[in-house]
């Protein structure tokens, strides 16, 4: 692979796992500690499996798939949030993380200080923070709520809040997990119209259950099947097949039971 074709790839994974540990007891999380060495005290559940993915500078990703095939765990190691269990993971660029970063927020703290606290999460000086505040309040639209511990807000507020920080951190990388389905018609507006803008010169990654979003704002959608890449390609031809696979095939509850 040349290299100005490298430079392009932001996102490489390659043979990608990710397994947490479940314990039958509450005490075996301690077992584990102290006599891991020596014997395995929990079952692994592989949330994500031998996931080989490529994306590209300036390429719209949609995820999607069933609940609990993998979707949000794939976007939170790519992320930084959670490490895997093996494998290789490359990131090139800054992301930002809509839904990731309201799940953070310091609920005792007001909006403004979770403003300060978020952009310096996201690589931003405080100089940048405080020219970028007024921007980042009117964007969220939540008023005098911004002065208000978060543990007051709705969890559409929440949103509109971590969403208006993520639109002025000017990433190369926008994460958006479900983020808009709890966002009320006109923020939702406002929101699409902003990543409409961002695809002309960023990278996306969507996941949503809407396939219509995925058809409007993706070149390319990813359907995760139980923890692995199962068809990806043009969004249209994807999701038909999905639609295909929802109908047909049975919602399987052992897709939630650990193995080995």
């Amino acid at each position: 692979m040349s290299s100005s074709t490298s430079s392009d790839i932001v996102v490489q994974a390659k043979h990608l796992g990710k397994a947490y540990q479940l314990y039958a007891r509450r005490n075996d999380w301690l077992k584990q500690v102290m006599f891991g060495w020596y014997k395995t005290y929990f079952k692994p559940f592989w949330v994500l499996r031998d996931i080989d993915l490529q994306i590209r500078r300036g390429e719209s990703i949609g995820i999607l798939g069933r609940n609990g095939c993998g979707k949000s765990t794939l976007l939170q190691v790519i992320c930084g949030m959670t490490l895997p269990t093996h494998g290789e993971l490359r990131v090139n660029g800054r992301i930002a993380p809509v839904l990731a970063l309201g799940s953070t927020f310091d609920l005792e703290l007001s909006g403004r200080e979770n403003v300060m606290i978020g952009g310096a999460v996201l690589g931003l000086t405080r100089a940048e923070i405080l020219r970028k505040f007024d921007s980042i309040a009117e964007f969220a639209g939540i008023g005098d709520y911004m002065e208000q511990p978060v543990k007051h807000y709705s969890m559409g507020m929440k949103t509109r809040l971590a969403f208006s920080i993520c639109a002025h951190v000017e990433a190369e990388i926008l994460v958006v997990d479900e983020a808009l389905a709890v966002g009320d018609a006109a923020f939702q507006r406002k929101c699409l119209d902003w990543i409409d803008s961002f695809r002309k010169t960023g990278t996306l990654l969507f996941v949503s259950h809407s396939m219509a979003e995925v058809r409007r704002l993706c070149t390319r959608a990813i359907w995760i099947e139980e923890g692995r890449i199962r068809e990806q390609g043009d969004p249209s031809e994807v999701i038909r097949s999905y639609h295909r696979a929802l109908l047909v095939e049975k919602d399987d509850v052992h897709r939630f039971s650990a193995s080995g």
